[in-house]
């Protein structure tokens, strides 16, 4: 099984991913919701998620995001 569905814990803060999960835009960390409500606020997230749908548009799914 791959290690985002299979880990505990957020990369960011720690917590345990009992609410849900999800990757980050800006790298392919593997965050909680309450992290990502952080990242959403980030000044460069737009930017983060026009470079992750310009990619996928592309065909490349493997994006390493623009970094965070």
């Amino acid at each position: 099984m791959d290690k985002f569905f299979s880990q505990e814990r957020c990369d960011r803060c720690g917590k345990k991913l009992n609410s849900g999960r999800i990757m980050s835009m800006f790298n392919k960390d593997c965050i909680c919701m309450e992290c990502k409500e952080k990242e959403k606020n980030d000044p460069r997230y737009h930017k983060a998620v026009e470079a992750v749908r310009d990619m996928e548009a592309r065909g490349y799914r493997n994006f390493e995001g623009i970094g965070y």
